[in-house]
């Protein structure tokens, strides 16, 4: 891998990663605005609100950038970088396609997507902390709860995979995949999905957030392009968690198109989960607190508990 080559796919990540979150925030708009009802997404710039997220990128440039006088002022201004960047990188392992489609190959791809998401959480615990704001800082609380409470059926349902493919290399789990995989690893798949919206805190998820309650949680005292960024890092987690799950459950570039349009087909799959992440937003009420860390210990983990029994089952009977 030579320099221009090193270059173009870090340009081409950026540029992916600048769109697509953005991309995914208008269809929210749009998606929330049918099947709620709301006419003030369909109304900006005229043909279908086209302008929305135009309009909303221009208030926020325009809201003042105010920092508490209490707060921890370092802290509070990198919260915003360290929620988002992480997305990047994890943006860099995952294959889009075949023959090296893919950022940057890594060996161990499923510990490394795992562990730098995890980081990008740590954002909102710092926005909390140095808030010196108490629902901010209840807010944070409940983010790093959620955090460590929904990270061990995310990754043993990660594990399973990894298992009946013999690999922990992303693309290298795609090469393995058949597509009688879907039903026997459906149980995985849907803890993987789960456990993620978790800890982006969508909803019905997103009780550290909860407005009725807390205000705006962490991100309370966040006002202007600071507070963009965690919108965006929110859009750019959705983006990888869906992407992530079609790599891992749907077969990334496998698909009735050509081996030379698989890119087209994992953007296809990635776009329909994030579709279904803004319908559960739109159809489910928010868990109360204690809802949402028992769904996660007598549900989520013993259902990957299950799926990872059952995956060691099939590969003994298989060998």
């Amino acid at each position: 891998m030579n320099l221009l080559d090193t270059l173009l796919r870090c340009v081409a990540t950026l540029v992916v990663f600048l769109v697509l979150p953005l991309v995914i925030g208008q269809t929210e708009h749009k998606v929330m605005a049918h099947m709620q009802g709301r006419l003030g997404p369909m109304y900006a710039g005229g043909f279908h609100g086209w302008a929305q997220l135009v309009a909303d990128g221009v208030k926020f440039a325009q809201k003042e950038d105010v920092v508490p006088a209490g707060a921890d002022r370092r802290v509070f201004r990198i919260a915003p970088a360290v929620a988002l960047l992480p997305y990047l990188l994890v943006l860099l392992a995952i294959p889009v396609g075949p023959n090296g489609f893919v950022g940057q190959a890594i060996d161990a791809g499923i510990f490394f997507v795992l562990a730098v998401m995890g980081i990008g959480v740590l954002g909102s615990l710092m926005a909390g902390w140095a808030s010196a704001n108490k629902f901010s800082l209840l807010g944070g609380l409940r983010t790093a709860a959620q955090l460590m409470s929904y990270e061990l059926p995310m990754l043993l349902a990660a594990a399973s995979v990894a298992m009946a493919a013999g690999t922990v290399s992303l693309p290298g789990i795609v090469d393995a995949f058949h597509w009688w995989w879907i039903p026997w690893q459906a149980i995985g798949a849907f803890v993987f999905f789960t456990a993620g919206l978790a800890e982006l805190q969508r909803p019905p998820f997103d009780m550290p957030v909860a407005d009725s309650e807390i205000i705006f949680g962490a991100y309370t005292e966040y006002t202007g392009l600071r507070f963009a960024l965690f919108l965006l890092s929110e859009y750019a987690g959705i983006l990888v968690v869906s992407g992530l799950t079609t790599v891992l459950f749907l077969g990334g570039w496998h698909g009735p198109l050509p081996d030379s349009l698989g890119w087209l087909w994992t953007l296809l799959k990635t776009f329909a989960l994030a579709f279904v992440v803004i319908w559960l937003r739109v159809t489910y009420p928010r868990l109360r607190e204690d809802q949402l860390m028992r769904f996660a210990w007598t549900v989520l983990i013993p259902l990957a508990l299950v799926q990872l029994a059952l995956t060691g089952i099939v590969k003994v009977a298989i060998s």
